[in-house]
């Protein structure tokens, strides 16, 4: 299989889309950027594949998506005499495509780079739409480009590499991507999850028909829905904040666990808690209804295991909320869901709301818990 969308390829072994490239395109030199995990795992798989080339390493995390990661890039370009024409190659997940991308976009005014995406979330959402960017000050993607990528190759083999709980958090964006855009495919998981939480890994495999034979249906799917709506908005002036959906109160939530010693949380993670409380506020709002809002929380929690918040932490969730590049002077703007598949965007929410949200999340949490304990 090897199919485009705009500039998104999905790979076969044969990786003949990333082969073309090389052949086609000619640079003055190549520079890969990759973790401790995807050296190991990952670059083996593609090595045969590319031109003569320079290795990069930064550490892996969500910690390490910082400016002076960015330092270490670009010391190690100029000291190898790097030129404007040089190409950088992100072979990682969200971190690496979204920090490599801001990276090649400040070196020397800007370098072309392309992202060879390793794990769910970077194939279905991170490394889509060109958003690059680093956190800064406990903020997620506080600095940052729009810079788009000079192709995206995608082989969803480097999915058998991934921790079950890593596959499981960039389900959380396949999630989200079917409840703004395609409510048919939300209900396919909804039925899906049901039952499935305390089953053995294989078997959820199973249920969610996470298979070598479904992963670039499942993959091509997502990719279309969200280039399809960065295609309309590249800017984010519009509709693509649709993709917003679960990220106001799922981007707080992660930047304020990024700081707990005890206790982070993954992105998808995050995000998961972000779709309960958001799908609330949008029942609120009323539009939602309250069977949509059940359907929404019990296919999450199903399967999900997510943490409590307590109520002491609200405040600095609300602050930090407060940072959010949608807002509005003031105002802190939500995209909702106006029914299943469906969404609105721009919408301003009170206060006292999202402190009520987050009440709703740790009460059906609680309750879920209560539930399962008595089978």
């Amino acid at each position: 299989m090897n199919q485009v969308v705009l500039n998104v390829f999905i790979e076969d072994l044969s990786f003949a889309a990333l082969s073309n490239f090389f052949k086609h395109h000619h640079h003055s030199s190549h520079y890969i950027l990759l973790d401790e995990h995807t050296l190991r795992h990952c670059y083996p798989i593609i090595l045969k594949y590319l031109p003569p080339h320079q290795i990069i390493q930064m550490q892996a995390g969500e910690e390490h998506k910082s400016l002076k990661t960015c330092e270490t890039i670009w010391q190690k370009l100029t000291e190898s005499n790097a030129d404007r024409n040089s190409l950088l190659i992100n072979l990682g997940g969200g971190v690496i495509g979204d920090l490599g991308g801001f990276a090649a976009g400040c070196y020397k005014r800007g370098i072309q780079f392309i992202n060879i995406p390793t794990t769910l979330l970077a194939m279905v959402d991170a490394n889509v739409g060109a958003k690059t960017g680093v956190d800064f000050m406990g903020f997620k993607n506080q600095i940052g480009l729009f810079n788009e990528p000079e192709g995206v190759f995608v082989y969803t083999g480097f999915l058998k590499t991934l921790p079950e709980r890593e596959l499981k958090s960039g389900f959380a964006e396949v999630m989200k991507h079917y409840l703004i855009a395609d409510g048919d495919g939300f209900e396919e998981i909804s039925k899906q999850t049901r039952g499935s939480r305390h089953q053995t890994a294989e078997k959820i495999g199973h249920e969610l028909e996470f298979s070598k034979n479904n992963w670039d249906r499942v993959v091509e799917k997502n990719i279309r829905i969200k280039s399809g709506i960065v295609s309309q908005d590249p800017q984010e002036q519009n509709i693509r904040k649709a993709l917003n959906f679960g990220h106001t109160i799922g981007h707080a939530v992660e930047s304020h666990f990024l700081n707990n010693e005890c206790q982070k949380l993954l992105h998808g993670e995050a995000v998961a808690v972000g779709m309960i409380a958001e799908g609330f506020i949008s029942m609120k709002q009323k539009l939602l209804s309250a069977s949509e809002l059940d359907a929404i929380r019990t296919t999450i929690l199903n399967y999900y295991d997510l943490p409590e918040i307590s109520p002491t932490e609200f405040k600095a969730i609300g602050e930090l909320m407060k940072q959010d590049k949608k807002n509005s002077g003031e105002q802190i703007q939500f995209t909702l869901l106006k029914g299943i598949g469906n969404y609105s965007i721009n919408q301003s929410v009170k206060e006292d709301t999202i402190k009520e949200s987050l009440d709703y999340y740790n009460r059906v949490l609680h309750e879920y818990s209560e539930g399962k304990s008595s089978h």
